[in-house]
C-alpha cells in the first residue's frame, strides 16, 4: 500500500482555515492527477482542489460543510491500485460517500439549492446539533488559559459573527483544533437550535442594520418562517458577501452620481478592431476594455479616486489594479486585473476573459481577488439601466455601467443645426466615499471618463 494524505491547502498567506463545501469524488472512485477532488470555500475565494497524484480515493476524513485548519488531512489516496483492488482499500463499514454535515445538508452543495424534505417545507433546527457549542470545562474565566487563548484566535469572520450576535467565543468549546470555535459551531445558535443551559452569557441579538452606525442594533423583531416557507442557510460565499456589503455601508459615506455616456465612437472602433483582437487573443472584444482604459487614465488624473482611508491618513495607490465584478450562479466574485495601466486593448481583453472564465470554473488563486484599487461592475449586461453599487472596501469608489443601447439623441451638426440622431449610449454611475472625495471631484472624474470614451483614439489595440 502507498497511501498519500490529501490536505486542506493554504489558499493565501492570511488564510488559516477553509470550509470543505463539496466532495467531487466518493470513496472508491479513481482519481487522475490534477483532477478536481473537492471544493473549498475560504474568506477569499471558492476553489476546486486537484489531486496531487493519481490513485483511488481510499478514505474521506472531513465531511461536507466542515471547517478545518489549513494542512489538516481531509482524505487519503491509495496510489497502488492493485493493493486497493486486493482488499487493502477502505476499511470495512466505510461509507461509499462522505456524509454531509447537518449544515451542509440544509444548504446543499456550494451555490446549489437545498434538498427538499418530505412534509413541511419549513426545516426545524436540529434538537441535538452535531457540533453544538458547549461551555468549556477548562475555561478559567480570566481568558489566560491555553484553551481560551486558542478559542479566542478563531478566524476574524467567526469573531465578527459572534460579536454581532452577542456570543462569547472564550466560553465555548468548538469542534476545531484544540476546541477552536468555527463558523459551523455558531450555526445552532444563529438558527435558535441550541439547548437551554448551553447558551452563552448574552442572548443572541438580531443582526445590525447596514444603515446604522457600528454598535447600533437593528430595530424590530427578527422574521420567523411561516408554514410552507422554505428555510435555506446562506452559503459561505453569500455570508461573506453580506458581511462585506454591510461593513462597507457602515464604513464609507456613500454618494452616487450619474452621467450619460455616448459610446457611438467606441462602438465603431470596436467593430473595426474586433476581428484582429479576436484572432490574436481568441476572445471577442467587448466594450469593457475601452472603459477600463479610460478609467485608468482618469485615475491617473484624479489620484484620490485610486486611494484608501487608513484612520486619518489617505493612502494614494501607485498601482492601478482594476477589480471586475463577475456574477456567478452561486454568488459574486471580483477578480482583479493587476497593473491594468500596462495593458493594451488586446491585453485587457485576454485578462478579462481569462479571469472571468476561471472564476466561473472555481480555478482562481486567492491572490487574484486581492489588492484591487478600483472596481467596475457591469449590471447593464442584465438590462439594468443604472444603479448605485456599494464600494468594495478598502477602496473609495466603484463605477457602475448601465445597459448599452441605441437611443435618439439631439446633436449639433457641423453647420450648427440641431438634429436627432441614433446614438449608442449608457448611463455610468460612480459611487464614492464622501469622507475624502468631494462631489465635484467625483463628477470631474466621471466627466473625464465620458470625454475619453467619446473621443477614444484610433490606436491602442
Amino acid at each position: 500500500m502507498a497511501r498519500m494524505d490529501v490536505i486542506m491547502p493554504q489558499m493565501g498567506e492570511s488564510i488559516a482555515e477553509g470550509t470543505l463545501s463539496r466532495w467531487l469524488k466518493a470513496v472508491g472512485d479513481e482519481v487522475k492527477r490534477d483532477e478536481p477532488i473537492f471544493e473549498i470555500s475560504t474568506d477569499k475565494v471558492d476553489a476546486e482542489i486537484p489531486a496531487s497524484a493519481a490513485g483511488i480515493l481510499a478514505e474521506i476524513l472531513v465531511v461536507q460543510g466542515q471547517t478545518v485548519a489549513v494542512q489538516t488531512v481531509v482524505a487519503r489516496l491509495e496510489t497502488d491500485k492493485a493493493a486497493y483492488a486486493a482488499g487493502a482499500g477502505a476499511p470495512a463499514g466505510a461509507p461509499a460517500r462522505a456524509p454531509a454535515s447537518a449544515a451542509a445538508v440544509a444548504q446543499g452543495s456550494a451555490g446549489g439549492p437545498p434538498p427538499k424534505s418530505e412534509g413541511s417545507a419549513v426545516s426545524a433546527p436540529p434538537s441535538h446539533p452535531s457540533a453544538a457549542v458547549q461551555p468549556s470545562p477548562a475555561a478559567s474565566g480570566n481568558g489566560n488559559s491555553f484553551e481560551e487563548r486558542v478559542r479566542s484566535r478563531s478566524s476574524p469572520l467567526v469573531r465578527k459573527i459572534a460579536a454581532e450576535h452577542g456570543l462569547e467565543i472564550t466560553a465555548m468549546q468548538g469542534s476545531g483544533i484544540a476546541g477552536r470555535v468555527t463558523k459551523k459551531d455558531l450555526l445552532p445558535y444563529l438558527a435558535g437550535g441550541a439547548k437551554q443551559g448551553s447558551a452563552p452569557s448574552r442572548p443572541p441579538a438580531p443582526p445590525p442594520s447596514m444603515h446604522a452606525p457600528a454598535g447600533v442594533e437593528s430595530h424590530g423583531p427578527a422574521p420567523e418562517a411561516w408554514a410552507g416557507d422554505l428555510v435555506e442557510p446562506m452559503t459561505p460565499m453569500r455570508q461573506r458577501i453580506a458581511q462585506h456589503m454591510v461593513q462597507s455601508r457602515r464604513t464609507a459615506a456613500h454618494v452616487t452620481s450619474f452621467f450619460e455616456v455616448d459610446l457611438t465612437r467606441v462602438s465603431r472602433l470596436r467593430a473595426k478592431q474586433r476581428a484582429a483582437i479576436e484572432a490574436s487573443t481568441g476572445y471577442k472584444l467587448s466594450y469593457l476594455p475601452f472603459i477600463i482604459s479610460a478609467v485608468v487614465d482618469a485615475l491617473k488624473k484624479f489620484p484620490i479616486m485610486n486611494s484608501a482611508v487608513s484612520g486619518n491618513n489617505i493612502i494614494y495607490r501607485k498601482q492601478y489594479n482594476i477589480g471586475i465584478a463577475v456574477a456567478l450562479d452561486w454568488g459574486l466574485i471580483v477578480p482583479v486585473i493587476k497593473q491594468a495601466d500596462d495593458l493594451s486593448l488586446s491585453g485587457l481583453t485576454r485578462a478579462l476573459n481569462d479571469l472571468a472564465s476561471r472564476a466561473r470554473a472555481k480555478k482562481l488563486d486567492p491572490r487574484e481577488v486581492q489588492d484591487g484599487t478600483f472596481t467596475i461592475t457591469n449590471p447593464g449586461i442584465f438590462g439594468s439601466v443604472m444603479g448605485t453599487p456599494i464600494i468594495s472596501q478598502p477602496q473609495v469608489a466603484i463605477l457602475g455601467i448601465g445597459a448599452i443601447e441605441k437611443r435618439p439623441k439631439v446633436i449639433t451638426g457641423v453647420d450648427g443645426e440641431d438634429t436627432i440622431a441614433i446614438r449608442t449610449c449608457a448611463f455610468f454611475s460612480i459611487s464614492f466615499d464622501h469622507r475624502i472625495i468631494d462631489g465635484a471631484v467625483a463628477d470631474e472624474f466621471l466627466a473625464y471618463v465620458k470625454k475619453s470614451l467619446e473621443s477614444f483614439p484610433e490606436s491602442g489595440s
